[in-house]
């Protein structure tokens, strides 16, 4: 018996659960891993940008105060921004107005700003000028006894009542400064780094075996008092004068360019550079935040904490608040499940994602048509199966049968035998993907030089018979497979007796289509589609289908065997039987993992992955039954790396086995609530590579990263993928449900 507890799950919760947790799975007598729900720390992103007409004024230092106010010194002046409201005001008026470069807080909860004009103190709701200090003062620092006020043109400090200069050897070119404990100072510069002991003797670290580099910016109190140093090159650890330890890209660093470093309540070191902020935990891991997911901008200029331990990161088009809630794995679907109800379900049932008129900004969305609404509205249907499944949920069983009813429409909407469309949309709509063309003779030569296979469908768009829908055709494998899952799983996990008698007469009417027309799904014009084709007239016998040979052949297979299943009409078996002794279908799919690398894409995976619960559930014969075994324990020792939790539980689910759970139960943890497609650029950290693996036609990064710092998923795209993105999309959270309800339903998720 083996209790998973995810490592972030860990951080948040105190001996005594952990211990009762252990205590429920051993009185349950568990022979396998199981992830028990318990609250973790779920991080959200709030923005603050500058005020209109001050985005470029970059942000450079920031400060809560004890009221929870937040301050900031700009190149346009001091703002101030009130707790709990969302607007700027700026502190400075007049003469007073111009460029800020640090603020900071004292033992008596004044705050203090280093601005071009001098140093001036908030106290009694009162901004002042406090004399002493030559302009400018770029470095403002609170010590236990005081306050020092540091420029190009010296250091003073002030004792409560008064400013005295001190005659310091210190640089001009002070970046930052910070107190320690023992009444002394320490100040990064451009030269080296410098501390100032309570006897006022100085000593200068700028030595190779002292600190990476001379140029620092940034300095913290770090775990076990020792001086965390960061600059040109990383970060230095500093203890008793010698460096014991560098951080650089190889532990983290996205840039050797660091900007500032804070420590917070935790004893998490946060360290920010010119492409985002790494946080070093006590237990030695760490974690990045960067891209508009997360920051304003990813050049961090300083970093603050609330007394909640939320983090203000002053960037420089803004601040950035990366907070925290407890929350549970139960409580992040519920969330979800809101969102997706909300903004991502639009008639007649359709699971999809829709479109930002303004990007990035949830209050402009609007519904919107996709190739492969089919296959998303399929994932769909499977996860609001394995809820049902799961739960009893009579929504779940509503929401299923909606969906169902949605897929069996996009048949009937076509007027046809057997064909269905990808996707409708009401007939008044005017703004649709792919609209109708034509092509020139000119035009088609070249798609035919680039892909002989290419088919040009210049109508795209039909209204149906009763004039309420648009259909769209040339409906492509994908959607066929995202088809079939769906209607397995809820056959299996949902009908009842009279519902199952629907799903057999229309998944029959479907697999009769393809029989029909020599496994080829042909659309309207009389010509299959450009990308259904399974015949083996293609792809046994037309080099040019080579690429889709091994997946094709699976795939077909795998319909004949859902309608046999279903049925047990002895027909459909002697068709899939013809296939695999006739046409050598078997031997095909053998090669499916064995392919060519330039013919590899990761959304072929996902097609893989929905039809072999079908091919192995389904399968009585042994000899058969154990070649899709053996299949698909390869198949998934090849993407284990992937850390995919969907093709975790459906292989679990197929193989009656519980595995990988530590990766999925990560996954799920580690998933932003922003569901926002924000673009993601790895090729500009320093700690990563870029690589053309697994997929050869693709630039990836070699460490796969956590979801949190991915690309919006949807399964079928590649997360190994360097960069994309698109901020006037939100995805539709079902990427996340269906492994949530699989690992539920498995007994994996409790």
């Amino acid at each position: 018996m083996k209790l998973y507890i995810s490592k972030g799950l860990y951080r948040s919760m105190n001996l005594l659960t952990i211990t009762l947790l252990f205590f429920i799975a051993v009185r349950g007598q568990e022979k396998v891993s199981v992830y028990a729900d318990a609250a973790f720390w779920q991080e959200t992103h709030e923005a603050y940008p500058l005020p209109k007409g001050m985005e470029n004024s970059e942000v450079r230092s920031i400060v809560i105060d004890a009221e929870e106010n937040t301050w900031i010194a700009t190149a346009a002046g001091v703002f101030i921004k009130k707790a709990k409201h969302a607007l700027w005001k700026t502190v400075q008026t007049g003469a007073d107005q111009g460029p800020a470069f640090s603020v900071t807080t004292d033992a008596q909860s004044n705050v203090w700003v280093g601005t071009w004009k001098g140093v001036y103190r908030f106290k009694n709701n009162q901004l002042k000028l406090i004399p002493g200090p030559e302009a400018p003062v770029s470095v403002v620092c609170a010590a236990s006894k005081g306050v020092y006020a540091i420029g190009p043109k010296g250091i003073w400090f002030f004792d409560g009542q008064n400013f005295s200069k001190k005659n310091y050897e210190i640089p001009r070119s002070v970046r930052d400064a910070v107190a320690d404990n023992q009444g002394g100072l320490w100040l990064a510069s451009d030269v080296g780094l410098y501390y100032i002991n309570k006897e006022e003797k100085t000593t200068v670290l700028r030595g190779q075996d002292e600190v990476i580099s001379g140029y620092i910016k940034g300095i913290t109190t770090g775990p076990n008092q020792q001086l965390w140093a960061g600059g040109l090159g990383g970060v230095s650890i500093i203890d008793h004068f010698k460096k014991k330890r560098a951080i650089t890209p190889t532990e983290g660093l996205p840039s050797v360019y660091v900007t500032c470093i804070k420590t917070d309540a935790e004893g998490t070191v946060w360290v920010g550079t010119e492409k985002g902020v790494v946080r070093y935990y006590v237990d030695g891991t760490h974690s990045l935040r960067f891209s508009r997911r997360w920051l304003l901008d990813d050049y961090v200029k300083d970093i603050a904490f609330d007394e909640n331990g939320n983090a203000w990161i002053a960037t420089l088009k803004g601040i950035s608040v990366i907070k925290r809630q407890k929350m549970t794995l139960a409580q992040k679907n519920d969330y979800f499940q809101e969102v997706l109800l909300k903004r991502h379900i639009r008639a007649p049932w359709i699971a999809g994602q829709c479109r930002l008129e303004k990007a990035g900004d949830l209050t402009t969305w609007q519904p919107e048509d996709d190739d492969n609404d089919g296959e998303y509205t399929g994932n769909y249907l499977v996860m609001e199966s394995f809820r049902y499944a799961a739960s009893k949920s009579s929504d779940a069983k509503e929401n299923a049968r909606k969906a169902f009813g949605f897929l069996k429409l996009l048949q009937e909407v076509t007027d046809t035998d057997g064909f269905f469309a990808r996707t409708i949309v009401p007939s008044d709509w005017t703004n649709v993907h792919d609209g109708n063309q034509t092509y020139t003779p000119q035009q088609l030569a070249e798609e035919l030089v680039k892909e002989p296979r290419f088919k040009p469908v210049e109508i795209r768009w039909r209204k149906s018979k009763d004039s309420k829908w648009l259909w769209k055709g040339d409906t492509s494998s994908d959607e066929m497979c995202g088809h079939m899952f769906g209607y397995y799983f809820y056959y299996e996990l949902v009908a009842d007796e009279a519902e199952k008698a629907v799903v057999r007469k229309h998944v029959v009417r479907i697999v009769d289509y393809l029989i029909t027309h020599k496994y080829n799904f042909v659309d309207v014009d009389g010509k299959p589609t450009r990308w259904s084709v399974w015949s083996p007239d293609q792809i046994n016998r037309d080099p040019e289908w080579t690429p889709d040979k091994s997946q094709n052949s699976m795939e077909m297979l795998a319909f004949l065997k859902l309608a046999h299943y279903m049925t047990n009409d002895d027909k459909y078996q002697k068709e899939y039987l013809r296939l695999i002794n006739q046409e050598h279908y078997l031997e095909n799919m053998a090669n499916v993992i064995h392919q060519n690398p330039a013919w590899f894409i990761y959304f072929d995976v996902m097609l893989q992955a929905y039809v072999y619960p079908i091919l192995i559930k389904c399968e009585n014969d042994p000899k058969r039954l154990a070649f899709y075994q053996k299949h698909m324990d390869d198949w998934f020792e090849k993407r284990k790396g992937d850390h995919n939790p969907l093709i975790n539980f459906i292989y679990c689910y197929s193989r009656n086995k519980k595995v990988e759970l530590q990766n999925s139960v990560d996954f799920l943890v580690d998933t932003p609530l922003d569901l926002i497609d924000w673009p993601i650029d790895h090729s500009k950290r320093e700690d990563v590579r870029i690589v053309r693996e697994p997929v050869l036609e693709d630039e990836q990064v070699n460490i796969l990263q956590p979801p949190s710092l991915r690309m919006t998923v949807r399964w079928d795209k590649n997360p190994w993928t360097a960069k994309g993105g698109d901020p006037s999309r939100e995805r539709e959270p079902v990427f996340w449900q269906l492994p949530y309800w699989m690992g539920r339903y498995l007994g994996m998720i409790r």
